[in-house]
């Protein structure tokens, strides 16, 4: 028998083997030998390259609860964080209450109606309830560093899609007097397009709780919200003497695009008193 393998059969086995290794790069996980460390992404959350990027504005904002305005977002500088997981979605109402009746997290819920559909982002939970949420499914909340350069990429781009003003095409946000663009209330998440790293609702529909202590500006807070991986003051200990508020990011479906830049700060304190329609994300670390 002749054993010598003809052309067109040696063409065909060569062509079946790139076609493999093809197939086999594309259902490889996502991150594997990218920005988060080889390490595949976690269901439900995308991974955040780590790098130093443009945080803050030196442009003053009107503080969300006096109307005064303000320069916390100041100054304008670079700062640098780890590669990171962050979640795809604004946790929902759904989520919250699974955790409420596995007993990891109190009861919480959104005030007046048209706020609980199961996909509807969660609102009315405090800083400690946020928290206990995102340690219950083994992660925790971002720092604000890390939520900044979620939405707003390595250059400090205004908004999750670039610098283009936003508007009811890209987010849930009041425009022309109308609330949640028309609707009255948050809409279910990922409703718009994604914006950078494959993240929706990084601005619009819900506020978001972060880790950081809030300080009256970058200076003020020092070396807590400098250099690598700033965790704001207290290095984001639970308790920070001298400081009573927390921060919120992202704005909502009841402000209008001025609120929801990605620099935007609002400081509020954690036990949610006065009461707001707070909600949150959660973030994980992309190492081993």
């Amino acid at each position: 028998m002749n054993d010598r393998i003809h052309p067109p059969v040696l063409a065909g086995f060569i062509v079946a083997t790139l076609l493999l290794a093809w197939f086999g790069a594309c259902e490889a996980p996502r991150g594997a030998g990218g920005p988060c460390g080889g390490m595949p992404e976690p269901e439900g959350m995308r991974c955040v390259p780590g790098g130093s990027f443009i945080r803050g504005s030196d442009a003053p904002s009107a503080d969300e609860d006096t109307g005064m305005p303000v320069t916390d977002e100041s100054p304008r500088g670079t700062v640098a964080v780890s590669a990171f997981f962050m979640d795809i979605f604004e946790v929902t109402y759904r989520q919250y209450h699974q955790c409420m009746e596995a007993g990891a997290c109190s009861f919480a819920r959104p005030y007046y109606s048209g706020y609980d559909r199961p996909s509807q982002p969660m609102l009315g939970v405090t800083w400690f309830q946020a928290r206990d949420y995102c340690r219950w499914r083994g992660k925790r909340l971002p720092t604000e560093a890390e939520w900044e350069r979620a939405a707003r990429g390595e250059a400090g781009e205004t908004f999750p899609w670039g610098n283009d003003e936003a508007d009811c095409s890209r987010a849930v946000i009041e425009e022309k007097g109308k609330k949640g663009c028309g609707k009255g209330t948050t809409w279910e998440v990922g409703s718009k397009k994604a914006g950078r790293y494959g993240l929706h609702d990084m601005v619009g529909n819900s506020w978001e709780w972060v880790q950081d202590w809030y300080s009256e500006n970058y200076s003020r807070c020092g070396a807590g919200c400098a250099g690598q991986n700033p965790k704001g003051p207290c290095d984001g200990a639970d308790s920070c003497p001298g400081h009573e508020r927390k921060v919120l990011r992202g704005g909502s479906w009841w402000w209008s695009a001025a609120y929801a830049r990605g620099s935007n700060r609002r400081p509020h304190y954690p036990k949610n008193v006065p009461f707001h329609h707070v909600g949150f994300r959660c973030a994980k670390n992309a190492s081993p």
